[in-house]
């Protein structure tokens, strides 16, 4: 990571993968083409969850080559760290203009990035757990429904597994002082 400080830590990163509304998973697919897909995906200790049909690019992908890459963006915003009449001052003085890149045309955001193996779940009982998993995240006041749409669906289904062998973390944000805060400063 070339701005270590902006990393942040290892659970910083899990923090944002469970908030964040999907995944982006990057693959090398066929003729060494890469190939990347926005995926819903849920954390459960040190592994990743998702689902997907039984065929398609993805799937042929993933028996060939399993190692793939997953960036997760959490909040993103632009700051406010100057008023208009503070702005209206700084442009006055040519000194000043690095405030403008720096903090003014720039974007607080936290990220995570992911390295691992996919691997196809084959347990039926941790199928349905991972698929439990990912309902409850993205249809939680569904639930009472989960058991008969399981039952019709699971075993048209691919439940994907992957392992975390490697995360990085990354944030940059401003205090009320519109002061970046460094590696591991939350307040």
């Amino acid at each position: 990571m070339r701005r270590k400080d902006r990393e942040m830590t290892r659970e910083f990163g899990m923090e944002v993968i469970d908030k964040s509304r999907y995944g982006i998973i990057s693959m090398i697919g066929e003729d060494n083409e890469p190939y990347g897909i926005p995926l819903s995906i849920v954390r459960d200790g040190n592994n990743l969850y998702f689902h997907s049909a039984m065929g398609g690019r993805k799937v042929k992908i993933f028996e060939k080559e399993p190692k793939v890459s997953v960036a997760f963006v959490g909040e993103t915003k632009i700051p406010e760290n100057y008023t208009k009449e503070e702005l209206d001052e700084i442009i006055k003085d040519e000194s000043k203009a690095v405030l403008l890149i720096s903090k003014v045309f720039t974007t607080e955001y936290e990220s995570a990035v992911v390295i691992g193996k996919v691997k196809l779940v084959e347990d039926e009982e941790e199928k349905i757990k991972a698929m439990k998993l990912i309902c409850e995240k993205y249809t939680p006041t569904k639930m009472d429904y989960f058991d008969m749409a399981i039952k019709a669906g699971l075993k048209r289904t691919n439940v994907y597994r992957i392992e975390i062998e490697e995360i990085k973390a990354k944030r940059k944000r401003y205090d009320i002082n519109g002061e970046e805060m460094k590696w591991g400063r939350m307040e």
